[in-house]
């Protein structure tokens, strides 16, 4: 059933009302903490070591078998929580003209594609 010209309007307005939302929260600035490269390098294999252990915990059975597989599982989250442990940013200190040129340089690849959107659509 085709839709009505009213709820073709509202569809389409709803549609623009949401395309400019989610530019904003994507083009949103996640503050001065990331993840770090070096922490999800140390994480997984901290992860792996504990797959192992645990592995190992039980192959061995018994009591040992059960601390091994503890201290195993315990590496694994540890390795959990240090891949996703975000650092803080050091930003570089950078004259101000400079800097005002360069970020329209490193523009990010979405509000790229934003700002050719929007051309798109106001027909330039």
């Amino acid at each position: 059933m085709p839709l009505s010209e009213q709820e073709q309007r509202l569809l389409d307005e709803m549609e623009r009302h949401l395309l400019h939302n989610d530019a904003d929260v994507v083009s949103a600035p996640s503050g001065d903490r990331a993840l770090s490269y070096r922490n999800l390098v140390y994480g997984a294999l901290l992860l792996l070591a504990g797959v192992g252990g645990l592995v190992a915990g039980v192959i061995l059975g018994g009591v040992w078998g059960i601390v091994v597989g503890v201290i195993g599982f315990a590496a694994m989250l540890a390795g959990v929580m240090v891949a996703v442990t975000p650092v803080r940013r050091s930003k570089p200190a950078e004259p101000r003209e400079r800097s005002a040129a360069k970020k329209h340089e490193s523009a990010s690849f979405i509000d790229r594609m934003n700002d050719r959107w929007d051309r798109r659509q106001d027909g330039h």
